[in-house]
């Protein structure tokens, strides 16, 4: 998959979720992890409606296994938020963002990386739709937890520091841009 070759990532995934399935059926982490990675490599081919099939079918797993309060609860959600933006649906998109949000922030807090690109991503929604105070704030909030851990020189600094940027720009403000 890193390496772009997208026929040979589905081929091997694939394999992997049949002797998943075969050792221990459905409901297993491994099986869920699987569901995912094929939905990864559809998104990465732009194959938006595929993906959100796994990215579900993976989501439903860990819940089933994990309860709704679980990290791997929260990547799933956010995986399908990702999906919903690429494909327009800003509303679904926000929805799925900020389920993976309240999860993060309800197993590790205010000040963790999870929690920043939650925020970042949930900005992204709102800098789409032109709501450009909800996309500042969550943007600031990115920002603030970024700074935290990095420090100022950091790529996700860099990125968040953009994003609010090009937000300042879209409004017009550009000297603080």
């Amino acid at each position: 998959k890193a390496q772009g070759d997208y026929f040979k990532a589905l081929e091997y995934y694939n394999k992997s979720l049949e002797i998943y399935l075969s050792i221990f059926g459905e409901c297993h982490p491994d099986v869920a992890l699987s569901y995912n990675n094929i939905g990864c490599v559809c998104d990465s081919q732009g194959d938006y409606d595929k993906a959100l099939v796994y990215y579900n079918k993976s989501l439903e797993i860990y819940r089933l296994i994990f309860g709704d309060s679980h990290p791997a609860v929260a990547d799933s959600c956010s995986n399908i938020g990702g999906i919903y933006k690429a494909q327009g649906d800003y509303f679904k998109a926000l929805e799925y963002y900020n389920k993976s949000l309240e999860i993060y922030r309800s197993i590790f807090g205010d000040s963790h990386l999870a929690v920043a690109d939650s925020y970042s991503n949930i900005g992204g929604i709102y800098k789409a739709q032109g709501d450009y105070a909800k996309a500042l704030e969550h943007y600031n909030q990115s920002l603030e937890i970024y700074l935290s851990i990095f420090g100022e020189y950091h790529p996700n600094v860099a990125s968040c520091y953009n994003n609010i940027g090009c937000v300042c720009d879209s409004q017009g403000d550009y000297d603080k841009a």
